[in-house]
């Protein structure tokens, strides 16, 4: 999958699932997939700071 597809990919999934949520389930899910994407960026660089 390219950049592009990618992104467009991620984009209809975001806007399939704001369609079925309220605004405060939107507003939860946001923030716990923000954590949930540091926590990730996080963890990858402190694998890599740890193999070198």
């Amino acid at each position: 999958m390219n950049p592009c597809e990618l992104t467009a990919t991620i984009t209809a999934i975001a806007n399939g699932l704001a369609c079925n949520m309220t605004d405060d389930e939107l507003e939860l899910w946001a923030v716990i997939l923000t954590q949930l994407g540091d926590t990730l960026a996080t963890i990858a660089l402190q694998r890599s700071l740890c193999k070198k």
